[in-house]
């Protein structure tokens, strides 16, 4: 692949520091992220003819994609790694096989607030109470130096929230004088704080006179020919450095839905290629979304002008439908979107008809009423030539009435949602429907589909609407799942009915928020004493390992 004049002054303006990159196709599309110690020699790898013999059939397929690249500057490499992936779980590009599932990288956490505090290995940052340190790219080393973290501050390694002096009357971990046992009354709660606090200093990177003194012991092993020992010394202060070393918490890069570079021109074309007697300034599309019958929902999201309109998309809980009935929700869906659009145009045009009947001066005798027609929509092209002419988008507050409708699925989705257009009167709504395996179009009345060039811009716009209202679904569907499973946790609390779960509820909005709160907060809600709210606050802070495991799964 020839490199474009803009790869090139990109390239040139890369910098020799490590980071990570980001490969896009001629849609924006993010298509390959990787990470590099030095981005200017990495990156410059791709484009150079003289190592294209050596590359195999997919590097071949991604560098032929490549339009355009971005690159983010990082500390080290351990933040690369960190940030690559991040981004591919985000982004799950194609061209990428790790890091493509669930599976984040270890933390730390300590809650202060336990009774007896203990530090915990963990893979998702919850909104609750504790302090997380992390995330580190080194979990081996991470979990040797919470074992040195444990030895050197006499911390509990005993997993129970909150051990009893029955229980660990005969504590190991205390007869070793590896913990000071606060469990057993060895030491006062206040007293066992403050070493965790210590440690906790330490894990932020207040740890130079550990390493001193580890460094100065290897040298003195080495000196003796102690070389076991000396090399022991010398990968434990490895990954104490590993894990005490400051990374950057990366907040989301705020890539936005990839669009084409001239969405006009796919506007049009779509118009030619379906027909269309003007060019569809605005698309929706619909999707449903459910597993195996439960949590059914649907998405619209609407395209203007061949651009995302996130202000007008919209997300339905199915109220009809009982079961996995796809083409039922479908149904649903359109004609609740759809009857309630045709009410809100009817009230507008009511309104605006009362306003211009007290505003109007009535016509004198001899003048003729000025009888108004119907406008073109400014942007519509009416004949072949102006479907060729430029327009500048100027989004509209209120949808109303898309040009075309976009439904992802096959002939039986498509076939419901037409019914449902024709019972409202919108038969003269174009509507599609696009059936993933092929990306064949269906159209009503049509018994064979329409297939596009997998390079056309038509196909292309039709493919990110649909993309969009699949995720806009599926994040519908899964914000719906993790609050059933936040609010089963309650279930599990002895002693608390429907009516005291539905008051926490109301009172606080979810358990993610219930958490953070104080236990005097709790016991303000109608229903609930201190006793109940001291002994609810213990359970959910003791939940949190137990519902983090259920949401990764």
């Amino acid at each position: 692949m020839p490199v474009t004049d803009h790869i090139r002054n990109k390239l040139s303006q890369v910098s020799h520091k490590p980071g990570v990159y980001l490969m896009k196709d001629r849609f924006g599309t993010v298509i390959y992220v990787g990470k590099a110690r030095d981005l200017r020699r990495r990156v410059s790898q791709y484009f150079h003819p003289s190592r294209r013999m050596g590359w195999d059939l997919k590097f071949n397929a991604l560098v032929e994609a490549i339009h355009d690249l971005d690159t983010h500057v990082v500390r080290n490499e351990a933040e690369a790694l960190l940030l690559e992936s991040k981004l591919i779980k985000e982004f799950h590009p194609r061209y990428n096989v790790s890091f493509r599932d669930d599976k984040r990288f270890l933390m730390l956490k300590v809650n202060l607030n336990d009774p007896i505090p203990r530090f915990t290995l963990t893979r998702q940052r919850l909104d609750d109470a504790a302090r997380y340190f992390g995330p580190f790219a080194n979990g081996g080393a991470l979990r040797r130096t919470l074992h040195l973290v444990r030895a050197k501050f006499n911390l509990r390694g005993c997993r129970p929230l909150t051990p009893t002096q029955t229980d660990y009357k005969h504590c190991l971990y205390a007869h070793l004088k590896v913990c000071t046992a606060p469990c057993i009354g060895n030491v006062t709660r206040e007293q066992y704080l403050l070493q965790v606090l210590a440690a906790a200093d330490f894990l932020d990177g207040h740890c130079h006179e550990m390493a001193a003194e580890l460094e100065a012991e290897m040298k003195k092993a080495a000196a003796a020919l102690d070389f076991e020992k000396a090399a022991q010394l010398r990968d434990l202060l490895s990954d104490l450095k590993k894990t005490t070393e400051k990374t950057e918490k990366f907040e989301r890069i705020p890539y936005k839905l990839p669009v084409s570079m001239n969405p006009e021109a796919d506007v049009r074309e779509l118009a030619r290629v379906l027909g269309l007697a003007k060019a569809p300034e605005r698309i929706e599309g619909f999707d449903i979304s459910n597993i195996s019958g439960t949590f059914a929902v649907a998405s619209l999201v609407s395209f203007w002008h061949g651009r995302p309109d996130r202000a007008n998309y919209r997300r339905f809980k199915m109220k009809s439908v009982v079961g996995q009935d796809d083409f039922a929700c479908m149904a649903e869906t359109v004609r609740r979107r759809y009857t309630r659009v045709l009410r809100e145009m009817r009230e507008a045009t009511e309104a605006a008809r009362k306003v211009a009947t007290a505003t109007e001066p009535t016509p004198q005798p001899g003048e003729a009423a000025e009888v108004s027609g119907e406008v073109a929509v400014a942007g519509f092209a009416q004949t072949n030539d102006e479907l060729n002419a430029p327009w500048v988008p100027a989004m509209p507050r209120h949808a109303g009435l898309p040009d075309l409708i976009l439904i992802d699925g096959g002939k039986g989705q498509l076939n419901a949602a037409s019914a449902e257009l024709a019972k409202l009167g919108l038969s003269h709504i174009p509507i599609l429907g696009i059936a993933k395996e092929f990306e064949e179009l269906h159209r009503p009345g049509q018994a064979e589909p329409l297939r596009l060039s997998l390079d056309s811009g038509a196909l292309k716009l039709l493919q990110r609407v649909r993309d969009e209202s699949h995720r806009f679904a599926n994040t519908f569907n899964a914000q719906l799942r993790l609050k059933k499973i936040s609010e089963s946790v309650l279930d599990e609390f002895p002693g608390i009915g429907e009516a005291r779960k539905l008051a926490l509820l109301k009172k606080f909005g979810s358990v993610q928020r219930l958490r953070t709160v104080t236990v005097e907060e709790i016991a303000a809600v109608p229903g609930f004493g201190g006793k109940i709210a001291a002994d609810l606050k213990t359970f959910l802070l003791a939940r949190d390992d137990g519902e983090s495991s259920k949401l990764k799964a």
